[in-house]
């Protein structure tokens, strides 16, 4: 997948799907929104999106219903259909052959997958890297899908003590990755410049995205640093997370990364 560089990536966070402990909309209610969302992304001048079910919480740890699975196939497909963009898909909270196979499924471009080696205490309990299975499910069938890792994602801490520059090398070399993602503490928290630093400086060649607490000022300090930014929050009316896009705050993350 070729994107520019550095690439602006929005997040469609979808409502709670059918079934999850939140849902107040039906599928309607939910593929609406998420077209809407990508729409704003599209016209704000977005290079790809990429869908999440950020509505489910509590999230299951590495496995979810097929209804969910169903469902998000759906919203992607009518997604696909409105928006012209590279499209991901990111199965929340580590469910990774579910997002490949939505992703094979609807011919997205990229999963991101939040745990691909290594052991991570989360609030979903222990969740274990599935790069062995996922590398192979991928081989066999045959799908040109980009896989997106975390490198010590977000609302989580390694189970053994790892430094960043070991847990990015095992994702990248070990684990297979095609992109490493670089995050906050948590939602809406931006990365320390001194990680970013860090890794550049360990790889210098890896594709490196910031995948939280992206505003335009930080887009405009680490765009020569980085591949592109992952942006969910600050592109939301008035920086809510729960709020839709504002295409307009999607202009002004697009013009930071790249004025020209």
């Amino acid at each position: 997948m070729e994107l520019p560089r550095p690439a602006l990536i929005g997040v469609v966070h979808l409502l709670p799907l059918p079934g999850a402990p939140f849902a107040r909309e039906p599928l309607a209610g939910v593929l609406a929104r998420a077209v809407a969302d990508a729409r704003a992304y599209a016209a704000g001048g977005a290079d790809a999106i990429i869908l999440e079910n950020f509505g489910d919480r509590p999230f299951f740890a590495d496995m979810v219903p097929p209804a969910v699975v169903a469902a998000m196939t759906r919203v992607a497909l009518a997604v696909r259909e409105q928006v012209k963009l590279p499209l991901g898909i990111n199965v929340l909270r580590n469910a990774a052959e579910a997002a490949l196979g939505i992703a094979v499924a609807v011919e997205a471009a990229f999963i991101r997958v939040n745990v691909l080696t290594g052991v991570m205490v989360t609030d979903q309990g222990l969740i274990t890297g599935p790069a062995a299975t996922l590398m192979r499910q991928r081989r066999l069938l045959a799908a040109p899908v980009e896989i997106w890792a975390d490198v010590l994602v977000k609302h989580a801490q390694p189970l053994a003590p790892v430094s960043l520059e070991q847990a990015a090398r095992e994702t990248l070399d070990r684990g297979g990755a095609d992109a490493l993602i670089l995050t906050g503490p948590e939602t809406g928290s931006p990365p320390a410049l001194a990680d970013l630093t860090r890794l550049r400086a360990t790889l210098p060649s890896a594709r490196l995205y910031l995948g939280s607490g992206v505003t335009p000022d930080l887009a405009a300090a680490v765009r020569d640093r980085v591949d592109g930014c992952i942006v969910g929050t600050w592109a939301k009316v008035g920086g809510q997370v729960t709020a839709p896009v504002d295409p307009q705050r999607v202009a002004a993350l697009r013009h930071a990364l790249r004025p020209a």
